[in-house]
């Protein structure tokens, strides 16, 4: 059987949806055009030995990064490996058959099955035959289904999906992003450190102002990793990861490595942005040369605003914005 791709794909989740016990009484939303064609039957439902099944693909989660933000899951797990006990498994994972007879591969649902793995059980899988690329897809849009990543958490993931050898436009799909979006994320995953993340954690309240502030002070050579190693290592190991990279970048200003204060740049002839601590400015010469543009731009700039702050809350959840 031809493993599908993302021509065909179509709705997992609905399959998933449909497996599990839902309320008389409750409306049956339509499906998102982006789940489209992965239209499995019930069919596909089938009870699984854990031990068949075999790690797949880039991790999502930081858990499987870190061991340090377990206050950030760790309950969320032994809730659900209490549902499971007491209620059995509601929701399937996406398995997808492995190039050995008789085994599988995982392409979602880790938590559920490490659950039925410590609980004894067999674990309820929806079969699929799927190529890398829309395996990929169907995890994203999962993820995007059930908790959204942190800004973090889809950097990591972004980044190993390219480390694996996909481009960026699958990247774009997984995660649904905009070009500029996919940059804000990279520019986090090249400037810091993988192991300084790790101590970190996932960070689920803290959006891209914040990351973004810790690359560019990696990026400036203004801290490095030993520095912020030792940083961390004297926080109090019952903070969240939130605090932990609060913590970590207010000690950097203490030092006076935030690399945004008191930053001026020109970008082109006649146009200065000035970037401090409270505000950001820029001034455009009216004179000269630059009469036309200065006039295009006081025209458009609103507009410029509007499309960029449409990407920034693309990739940021809502409290993002408060840096």
């Amino acid at each position: 059987m031809a493993r599908k791709s993302l021509q065909d794909l179509s709705g997992i989740a609905k399959t998933i949806a449909n497996s599990s016990p839902q309320p008389k009484d409750r409306t049956t939303k339509p499906a998102a055009p982006a789940l489209g064609a992965l239209q499995g039957s019930l069919s596909a439902i089938r009870e699984l030995d854990s031990s068949l099944i075999d790690d797949w693909g880039p991790k999502d989660r930081l858990d499987g990064f870190t061991a340090v933000n377990s206050e950030d899951d760790g309950d969320g797990y032994e809730t659900l490996k209490s549902s499971i006990k007491d209620g059995g498994q509601q929701v399937p994972i996406l398995v997808r058959r492995a190039g050995t007879e008789g085994r599988f591969e995982i392409i979602y649902g880790r938590r559920r099955l490490r659950a039925c793995r410590e609980l004894g059980l067999k674990v309820r899988a929806n079969v699929q035959d799927l190529d890398d690329a829309t395996a990929l897809l169907a995890k994203g849009l999962e993820n995007a289904a059930r908790r959204n990543l942190s800004f973090y958490e889809k950097a990591r993931f972004a980044a190993v999906i390219q480390a694996a050898g996909h481009n960026t436009k699958i990247v774009r799909q997984v995660l649904s992003l905009s070009a500029s979006g996919l940059s804000h994320l990279t520019k986090v995953t090249d400037n810091i450190p993988d192991d300084v993340g790790d101590q970190i954690g996932a960070a689920p309240k803290s959006g891209r102002p914040k990351w973004t502030a810790l690359a560019e002070a990696f990026a400036s050579k203004k801290v490095n990793a030993s520095t912020s190693f030792a940083i961390l290592s004297k926080l109090s190991a019952e903070l969240s990861s939130d605090d932990r990279l609060e913590q970590l970048i207010r000690e950097i200003t203490r030092r006076g490595a935030r690399p945004s204060e008191g930053r001026e740049a020109t970008p082109v002839p006649g146009v200065t942005i000035k970037s401090g601590r409270a505000t950001i400015a820029m001034s455009i010469k009216r004179a000269g040369k630059n009469a036309a543009f200065a006039e295009w731009l006081d025209r458009e700039l609103e507009d410029i605003i509007k499309k960029s702050y449409q990407e920034f809350t693309a990739v940021n959840p809502a409290d993002d914005t408060r840096g």
